[in-house]
C-alpha cells in the first residue's frame, strides 16, 4: 500500500535552513518535498509546534541498552544498539570499540561487516588501540600500543569491506606513511588520546588525518606557547565532534570553540552501556562506572563516556544561545559530511529516506520515524529531561 503523509505543525528543518510553520511530505518512505499546505490525498499527521528535523548522526557510540561494543558483540547485538539509538533520536550510527585486545578488535570487526545493511548502521568506530597512554582517559593503558605495518593491513581490509571505518589515533603512536596508506584505502582518521605538540597534530592532519575525537577531552592543551592538539584543532580546518554534557566542556569553553570554528564542530554522545535505561552504572574493563549526577566516572572521578542524548546536546547548544540551525546541523548534517555520508544523511530533501525527529518546543524527543514509519521512543539517559530549545 502507497504511504502518502504530510507532517504539519511544526517547523522543517531541512539540514541547512529553518522552514518556519512547514509541510514535510512523505511518499513512500522517502522525502518528496516540503510545502506550504497539504497536498490533496495525503495523509495529515499533526506535530504540536517544535521542529522536525533530519535523524540525528552519532558518530561515537560505545554502548546502550545495557550492553557495551566489545567481547562478545556480533551482528545481532549492533543491530540492537542501532535500535536503541534510534529511539534516542539518533537515526544513524558508527558504535565505537574502545581501546581493546586485538582479538576482540577483529571480532567486532567481522560483526561490522555482517551487520551491513542494519538500519540506522553506518559503520564502525575504533577509539584506539593506537594511542598515548599519557592521555587514556578511562582506556587500559596496558592495552594501548603503537601500529604494527600488520594493524595497518588489518584496517585497509576492514575498510573496504565496511560504508565507514573511522580510527581515533595518536600522532605519537603512527608513521606519516601508516596515516597516508590508511586514508588512501578509505579509513577515516581522527586524531584523539594524544599529547601531541601542535606541529605533530599539524604534520598528521597533512598526511591525511581529517577531524578530532572529543574535542578538549583526552588531548594535549591550548597554551600560549604550544598550541597543542586543541589549538591546532581550533586554529585550522579539521572536523571535530564535541561532548557538549555541561560536564565534559563546561560553558565558556564551549563557546570559544564555537566562536573560533564557525563550522566543522559536530556533536557526538559518546554513550556508554547505560544509554536509554535506568542502570545506576556498568562494568568496564573490570572496573564500576557509576553513573551519577548526569556524569559517567570510575571510582576515581575520571569521566567514562557520557550520560547524553544528541537531542540534550543540541538542548545545551541552545541554552548557550547558538542558533537553532547551526545546533541541529551540527547533530545531523556536519557529522555525516564528516565521514563522507551526506548523500543519504543528516538532510531531508526529495529522493532521501524520511529518517526524521520532532523536538517538541521544550526540546525533548517527541517523535521518530525511519523510512516515514514512526518507531517507539527509548527514553532519556537517567530520566534527565532535556533543556528547552
Amino acid at each position: 500500500m502507497s504511504q502518502r503523509l504530510a507532517l504539519t505543525g511544526a517547523d522543517v528543518f531541512d539540514g541547512h535552513r529553518l522552514h518556519a510553520d512547514a509541510v514535510l511530505l512523505v511518499e513512500d518512505g522517502l522525502v518528496s518535498g516540503i510545502a506550504t499546505h497539504v497536498p490533496a490525498g495525503m495523509a495529515e499527521v499533526q506535530l504540536a509546534g517544535g521542529i522536525l528535523a533530519p535523524g540525528f548522526v552519532d558518530l561515537q557510540v560505545n554502548g546502550g541498552g545495557g550492553a557495551m561494543v566489545g567481547a562478545g558483540t556480533d551482528a545481532a547485538a549492533l543491530a540492537r544498539l542501532c535500535a536503541v539509538h534510534t529511539g534516542l533520536g539518533a537515526t544513524a550510527i558508527l558504535p565505537t570499540l574502545i581501546t581493546d585486545r586485538p582479538e576482540v578488535t577483529a571480532q567486532v570487526i567481522a560483526a561490522a561487516v555482517a551487520a551491513r545493511g542494519t538500519p540506522g548502521f553506518l559503520g564502525l568506530h575504533l577509539e584506539g588501540p593506537h594511542l598515548d597512554p599519557r592521555r587514556a582517559g578511562a582506556h587500559d593503558p596496558a592495552l594501548i600500543r603503537p601500529m604494527t605495518d600488520a594493524d595497518c593491513d588489518r584496517l585497509c581490509a576492514a575498510a573496504a569491506a565496511l560504508p565507514v571505518l573511522l580510527v581515533t589515533l595518536a600522532p605519537e603512536a603512527v608513521t606519516a606513511n601508516q596515516i597516508a596508506r590508511l586514508v588512501a584505502a578509505d579509513v577515516r582518521i581522527s586524531l584523539g588520546h594524544s599529547d601531541c605538540t601542535g606541529a605533530q597534530a599539524q604534520a598528521a592532519f597533512g598526511a591525511g588525518a581529517g577531524m578530532a575525537t572529543h574535542l578538549f577531552n583526552a588531548m594535549s592543551p591550548l597554551t600560549h606557547r604550544e598550541p597543542g592538539l586543541v589549538g591546532a584543532v581550533l586554529a585550522g580546518s579539521a572536523a571535530a565532534g564535541i561532548i557538549a554534557d555541561g560536564h565534559h566542556v563546561l560553558s565558556d569553553v564551549l563557546r570559544i570553540a564555537l566562536a573560533a570554528r564557525p563550522e566543522g564542530l559536530f556533536l557526538v554522545s559518546d554513550a556508554m552501556a547505560v544509554a536509554g535505561t535506568a542502570l545506576d552504572g556498568f562494568d568496564l574493563g573490570g572496573r564500576r562506572v557509576l553513573r551519577r549526577g548526569g556524569r559517567l566516572e570510575l571510582a576515581d572521578g575520571t569521566l567514562a563516556g557520557a550520560d547524553l542524548t544528541l537531542p540534550q546536546a543540541v538542548a545545551v547548544l541552545r541554552r548557550l544561545g547558538v542558533r537553532p540551525e547551526r545546533a541541529l546541523a551540527m547533530a545531523s548534517r556536519i557529522p555525516a559530511e564528516a565521514v563522507g555520508m551526506a548523500d543519504r544523511f543528516g538532510i531531508l530533501a526529495p529522493g532521501r529516506a524520511a529518517d526524521m525527529i520532532h523536538l517538541a518546543p521544550d526540546g525533548r524527543l517527541a517523535g521518530v520515524w525511519r523510512s516515514g514509519v514512526q518507531v517507539p521512543l527509548a527514553g532519556a539517559p537517567g530520566g534527565r529531561p532535556a533543556m528547552g530549545i
